[in-house]
Order: structure tokens, then sequence, then C-alpha cells
């Protein structure tokens, strides 16, 4: 087993404890990128995103949903751990990437991740930011990334290979209400 190998086996033994936030670490050109925990706000939105996107992909032969943070390897010596992953049940390969940007770590999404998965040509990328209650689409085309839109409010987040996902922004970020 290399290096990398082990490293990416210990990311898959990180997924096995219970809680989901806790702090993890990502692999990029062989080196380690430590990661915080995400917040409480941050696990909200990727257990609805999940939710979601399982009920969709149900009946879907050609896409398998990973749990939340699997690690993915992009290439032998690159892997991340995007909040919602979808990859082809043909060849395992990433064919959507949904990262929800953390406030307290925000560059190593928005800019070096972004930047990695234009390289690999992920066909699709969505960067979810609850800084501003946004989400940023991007298409993978020959030259790379390309801004599809940028959805907030009312506007509904879909993918046309995944016509049953239907997810209403307002309803991505809603803030639960507190107990009384």
């Amino acid at each position: 087993m290399n290096r990398f190998e082990s490293k990416l086996a210990t990311f898959h033994l990180q997924l096995e404890t219970p809680a989901m936030s806790r702090p993890y670490e990502e692999i990029l050109d062989g080196a380690t990128l430590p990661r915080s925990a995400p917040g409480d706000r941050h696990e909200i939105i990727c257990a609805r995103l999940h939710r979601e996107m399982a009920a969709s992909v149900a009946g879907l032969t050609s896409l398998q949903l990973l749990a939340p943070r699997t690690p993915v390897a992009l290439s032998r010596t690159t892997a991340f751990c995007p909040d919602l992953a979808l990859v082809t049940a043909a060849s395992g390969k990433l064919f959507l990437a949904a990262e929800i940007i953390s406030r307290d770590d925000h560059r190593a999404d928005t800019v070096v991740k972004k930047e990695i998965y234009e390289l690999h040509r992920v066909p699709r990328l969505w960067m979810i930011d609850p800084r501003y209650d946004n989400v940023e689409i991007y298409h993978s085309l020959e030259f790379g990334l390309k801004l599809h839109g940028i959805l907030a409010g009312k506007e509904i987040l879909s993918e046309k290979l995944v016509p049953q996902f239907q997810f209403p922004i307002a309803e991505l970020f809603a803030v639960p209400a507190k107990p009384i």
C-alpha cells in the first residue's frame, strides 16, 4: 500500500465514527489538507441536501449518491471529501460535487478545490454559500468550469440528469425554528 492509499484508507475510517461534525482531512497533491469540523448550519444544509438528493436518485441506476464527505479520489495524489457527491455507476467517477462553504475555512473551497475540480473536469460543481444563502452552479466545458448560474431566494436548485431533484433555495437555507 503506497502513501496515498494509506491516507485514503485513513479517510474511510474517519467516516465510521458516528458524529458527522468533526475535523477531517483531504489530500492535495499528496499533502494533507486539514479541514475544520463543520458548524451546525453547515450540517443542517448538508442533511437537507442529502435527503432531497437521495429521494431523487433512488430510481436511477446511472448515478450513486455517496455519504456526506466520503473521500473521492480525483487522481493518484488528490482526494477530496465533498459534502455531497454523485458518482457514475458505470465508472465510479465523480459527476457532481457540492461543497458547502465554511465561513472559517472558505479559501479551500472557493479557490483551491474549485481549481482542482476544474483541472479534473468534474462535470458539475455546486458551491453552496450559507454566508449569502446562494448556490453557484458550474458546468465543465472544453476550457474549464463555466458559471451556469447563481441561485438564491425562491429559485429552484435542479440538475437536468436528475430530473426528480427540484429543491427550492429558500428551503435549503431555511433557519430551523427554535423550540419554545
